[in-house]
């Protein structure tokens, strides 16, 4: 069982890794928009995070505040990559404060993970 709990965490991670990764190329290539990877990412780590926050395989209690408080900025980021890719389709850019507020949340989000003990 605890096999199976490390490769949801792997997911987990993966999905992160994605959407971040597409963030930091959208920066660094100076396009600054929002794409689909964006959103499998967030998916995927949405996804596989609310399976990890299930008590299954493990002999000690979750912190169910730090799930919480997760839980929140993954559907700020998920609100802001929906709206940005609406303003992207009719505008045809997006706003740098809804593109820097998805990879700072984002980050902010992994922070939350590794720091909050």
């Amino acid at each position: 069982m605890e096999f199976l709990r490390h490769l949801v965490l792997l997911f987990h991670l993966v999905g992160f890794a994605i959407l971040f990764g597409a963030w930091v190329v959208e920066l660094v290539n100076g396009h600054r928009g929002i794409t689909r990877l964006m959103h499998w990412g967030l998916a995927i780590a949405g996804v596989a995070g609310l399976i990890l926050a299930a008590p299954w395989g493990i002999d000690y209690d979750l912190n169910y505040t730090k799930i919480g408080v997760k839980l929140v900025i993954l559907l700020i980021i998920g609100a802001l990559l929906g709206i940005g890719a609406g303003r992207q389709r009719k505008t045809g850019s997006v706003p740098p404060a809804i593109f820097w507020s998805i990879g700072l949340l984002t980050l902010a989000n992994a922070a939350v993970a590794v720091l909050w003990r």
